[in-house]
């Protein structure tokens, strides 16, 4: 059955006369505004409640998350290797990216099931929701905020939502639970004052009041709806009894965050980055984010980064010897012109350069002894498997450091694909995080093993 159809109650033994609870009216008899749990008695009488899970904490040695989307990809007969396994030839590509063999995995065949609609599908690289492309569509929670949910208080910043040259209010990487799209953070500048810069006292206490502001309302949220309660079902006391654990846990994870405010930012001795005025400055950009993600990684400020390079919405590009002579949506549009392919194929070959500078950089700072590098995942992919066709399927996608066993090709059925949230959920319990799986996976990545 088609999920967005709508059964009707034609077989059904009895007709529920019972009247909706409406949320407001719950939340006004609670005296406060706060989104609560879709509950049985919210719901119309053939509707059906979606499940809920609970994650854990993890301990250990800290692990990260960097999640790029390229929304127009890779040419991919320049991309995908030939042959399988650790005995795989490079592509002319993953050739700029040979010192570094080691350190990645290179996959072909995967994709996310039923996420279709060509360029809407790049708001799906981390959430897996699907059919992104249809008016009634709604995203579900990405992987960086899944992550940043159970582990976020660990460090200053629970997550970096990171873009370059974003159609902002309509593109993203990162989205809540409810589904709501969080806003890209553009300027490396701006990431940079934040990381590490301090505010003035008057700021500090400012923020430290809204946090405890924010507990208040928790507070009484908990207290006053609890009465309310009394009148539910068995399954909606239960799902009332998740909502307020829920609630506890931002309060503890709020407090953490009230603390991390009156402590000291990491000092840094990298300047301050000058963001480029011009939006042609596209691989500055990348790089420069690419910087912020790696401070922010050393200094233990977050463990989960997001960042949406949209070359959808990327002017004609200037960076060192490259100056294409179209805008770069027109130019993936190539219709097999040599003129356009030559263009491309410069772009990409710098994403790639760019790509193995990062892998280096992290591979030589030390942290209790180890590589960054093999504490920090790198997940470099998109949402097109071919720009010039819209394709969502056989996505190019690298996965890289984390502590995997890598240097190999991990090739799946490039007509019957592999699902690609697979991964998501092995890059979850690396890090320590309970998940039978997420979005659509239907486990862990085949053929992918712990280092």
């Amino acid at each position: 059955m088609n999920q967005n159809s709508t059964a009707g109650p034609a077989e059904a033994p009895f007709v529920s006369r019972r009247q909706p609870l409406s949320r407001r009216r719950f939340l006004r008899r609670a005296g406060i505004a706060l989104s609560l749990p879709l509950l049985d008695a919210m719901w119309p009488a053939f509707s059906a409640p979606a499940e809920s899970t609970a994650a854990t904490t993890p301990g250990g040695k800290p692990r990260r998350m960097l999640a790029i989307c390229n929304n127009l990809g890779l040419l991919p007969d320049q991309f995908f290797p030939t042959g399988t396994g650790r005995a795989y030839a490079p592509s002319p590509y993953l050739e700029l990216l040979r010192e570094h063999r080691a350190d990645f995995t290179v996959f072909s065949g995967v994709s996310h099931p039923d996420v279709d609609g060509g360029h809407p599908a790049d708001n799906c690289f981390l959430t897996a929701a699907p059919h992104p492309g249809r008016g009634n569509f709604r995203n579900t929670i990405s992987l960086d905020q899944y992550i940043a949910e159970r582990i976020g208080h660990l460090t200053r910043f629970p997550s970096l939502t990171l873009g370059v040259n974003v159609l902002q209010g309509q593109k993203s990487l990162s989205w809540t639970s409810s589904g709501v799209l969080i806003p890209c953070e553009e300027k490396a500048a701006e990431v940079f004052r934040r990381l590490f810069l301090k505010g003035s006292p008057a700021e500090m206490e400012d923020q430290v009041r809204k946090l405890e502001l924010g507990e208040s309302i928790l507070d009484a949220v908990a207290g006053q709806a609890q009465d309310l309660s009394r009148n539910l079902g068995a399954h909606d006391r239960d799902r009332l009894d998740q909502y307020f654990t829920s609630v506890r846990d931002l309060e503890k994870r709020m407090t953490m965050s009230r603390e991390w405010e009156r402590k000291p930012k990491p000092y840094v001795q990298a300047p301050m980055p000058l963001d480029p005025e011009s939006p042609r400055a596209y691989m500055e950009k990348v790089e420069l984010m690419y910087d912020m993600a790696r401070l922010a990684f050393e200094t233990d400020s977050t463990r989960s980064i997001a960042l949406l390079l949209d070359s959808v919405n990327s002017p004609a590009i200037e960076f060192g010897e490259i100056k294409t002579s179209d805008g770069y949506h027109n130019l993936s549009h190539h219709g097999k012109s040599e003129a356009k392919l030559s263009q491309l194929k410069a772009i990409d070959e710098w994403h790639m350069k760019l790509l193995a500078k990062l892998y280096a950089q992290l591979k030589a700072t030390s942290e209790d002894g180890e590589p960054l590098l093999d504490r920090t995942m790198i997940l470099y992919g998109t949402n097109l498997g071919n720009a010039n066709t819209h394709v969502t399927t056989n996505l190019p996608t690298l996965f890289a450091g984390g502590g995997f066993k890598h240097g190999q090709h991990l090739a799946f059925d490039t007509e019957r694909n592999y699902p690609l949230p697979n991964l998501y959920t092995s890059m979850l319990q690396r890090l320590g995080i309970e998940a039978d799986k997420f979005a659509s996976a239907t486990g862990t990545m085949r053929g992918l093993e712990l280092a």
